[in-house]
């Protein structure tokens, strides 16, 4: 099986390097490495050219969620990942754990955690995302899987659609609601951590951010034609909490 894993860029100097040597160091090797850049006016390209076998797309987009859209588009993998430019792979048998488990288990997509980390001194952890076993029923609670850990089948964007534009920082958990909740595609949980993430995402950063991401995650429930109960979208941020008391 062959995995793409797009990683959308822009002025992402400061942590590219990070991101593309956790890919190339991965012990599996068909895996095809797109980078879909917004026109970056730093060093970034200059940087992904120091990496072989990486396809480069560089561009205006209409934000990280058209980025990822062009990267889906250009993707030739049997599976597909999304790694943020300021992310990275905890080990180098992340993709190969994945692949192995999709071959056995017959899943749809397969997931695992996620580590927060000093967007400085990545060997200090800030909080951990353990996400545990899939139920259905958690969706109703403010639970989804860490985007950047979870890996889809390619067939699945083909047959349910792509990340909607519409939503400015809760596509991802609309896709996963989507693709989980609503289709009910199948999947598989691997209780490791997958994904180390530097803090600073932009629907964490300020109560402001959380007000709006509050709201679009009303909105993905709609878009569904979904009824989540009156303390799911409640739940969700509050289940962050925990988080800060994992190592």
């Amino acid at each position: 099986m062959k995995v793409s894993v797009i990683t959308a860029t822009y002025n992402s100097e400061a942590t590219i390097r990070d991101t593309l040597k956790s890919v190339q160091d991965q012990s599996y090797s068909n895996i095809e490495h797109i980078i879909v850049d917004g026109l970056s006016k730093d060093k970034t390209l200059e940087i992904v050219k120091e990496f072989d076998a990486i396809k480069v797309v560089s561009e205006k987009d209409n934000g990280i969620y058209d980025a990822m859209n062009k990267g889906i588009a250009l993707a030739t993998g049997d599976i597909i990942a999304i790694l943020n430019s300021d992310d990275f792979y905890a080990t180098n048998e992340v993709i190969e754990k994945v692949v192995m488990a999709m071959k056995e288990t017959k899943a749809d997509t397969v997931y695992g955690d996620l580590k927060f980390v000093d967007p400085e001194k990545t060997t200090k952890v800030v909080r951990t995302w353990i996400a545990g076993d899939y139920n259905k029923e958690c969706f109703l609670y403010g639970w989804m899987p860490p985007h950047p850990a979870f890996f889809v089948k390619s067939e699945l964007y083909k047959k349910f659609g792509n990340f909607d534009t519409s939503f400015k920082c809760s596509a991802d958990y609309e896709l996963m609601l989507r693709f989980l909740f609503r289709n009910n595609v199948s999947t598989h949980y691997i209780n490791e951590v997958f994904v180390y993430m530097r803090t600073g995402g932009q629907s964490n950063i300020s109560i402001k951010g959380r007000i709006a991401a509050n709201r679009e995650d009303h909105k993905a429930w709609r878009k569904n034609n979904l009824n989540p109960k009156f303390y799911t979208t409640i739940l969700k941020p509050i289940r962050k909490i925990e988080q800060f008391f994992r190592s």
